[in-house]
């Protein structure tokens, strides 16, 4: 007697794809709120100073401030046209710190006898104390733009360098060895593989020296009086006149253009970057 196996059907189902994962939104109202606590504190910390110290002009209230930078037709036109040399400052800063900085990391990329004997260098620019050797680039190069410049560079350079040269280590080994084995030259590898895999680390990079950038313009500015002024002037002009709501107005103003660029440069990667990394 035969015995007849009947096909029985699959009961396995076939797995979903994986949902992407999505960066998660941020709410208006969490920043608004954290901003109205921000805001409280600093009204309590005003009212102990002006009312127990009788220093109102050390910590002034947030609506002085306020007023000095919207009604004070002087001192607004003032913050504007130091904010637009700070800017320029900033930009020109990072632009450069951006040539050298990929430059330098993609130089190193190509050997390990490259990287081993310049990324101390690298790490030397880092720990350098830019305060003590101000009055050197000074003397060297004078007080003015060139100066502030060079300090914006030295303080943007390390994110770019470190960053950059972490992404294009980063390739996998089998895209590697795939490029290996079809014959891809170093310049080849470089363009196709290695400079596009290294992106969402670059635009790491980017986004942090664009920060520090601000910050480097703010320093030499207070350094450099000569020249045309900038927030870092205004805001030591400010603070020996003791004019609390202007020296307020002035770093805020300082701390936002940071916040714009960072934004800024931040926007540029997930245009870049966004349909396919979760880095940016």
């Amino acid at each position: 007697m035969s015995t007849t196996t009947e096909a029985q059907p699959s009961t396995l189902t076939p797995t979903p794809p994986l949902p992407r994962r999505r960066r998660p939104s941020l709410s208006w109202w969490r920043p608004a709120v954290v901003l109205l606590l921000v805001l409280g504190f600093w009204y309590l910390v005003a009212w102990y100073y002006d009312k127990h110290k009788d220093l109102a002009f050390v910590v002034p209230y947030p609506h002085l401030v306020a007023k000095t930078a919207f009604t004070d037709a002087t001192f607004r036109s003032s913050l504007l046209s130091e904010l637009w040399h700070t800017t320029e400052i900033t930009f020109t800063g990072l632009v450069i710190a951006v040539v050298i900085g990929m430059s330098w990391a993609v130089l190193m990329s190509q050997a390990r006898w490259l990287e081993q004997s310049l990324y101390p260098y690298a790490v030397i620019l880092q720990t350098i104390p830019i305060l003590a050797i101000v009055p050197l680039i000074g003397t060297i190069f004078g007080y003015e733009f060139t100066s502030r410049v060079i300090v914006t560079v030295m303080i943007a350079l390390f994110p770019l360098v470190s960053n950059t040269l972490f992404g294009l280590q980063s390739v996998d080994r089998p895209q590697r060895e795939l490029f290996q084995l079809q014959g891809a030259g170093r310049l080849t590898t470089l363009l196709k593989l290695q400079l596009p895999a290294a992106l969402p680390a670059i635009f790491v990079g980017l986004r942090t020296a664009a920060g520090l950038a601000v910050i480097g313009a703010i320093v030499g500015d207070q350094f450099f009086q000569r020249g045309t002024p900038g927030l870092g002037v205004l805001i030591q002009v400010s603070n020996s006149r003791l004019n609390g709501p202007g020296t307020f107005a002035a770093i805020i103003t300082a701390s936002l253009l940071g916040v714009v660029v960072f934004l800024l440069f931040g926007l540029i990667g997930r245009l870049v970057t966004g349909k396919w990394s979760d880095v940016s």
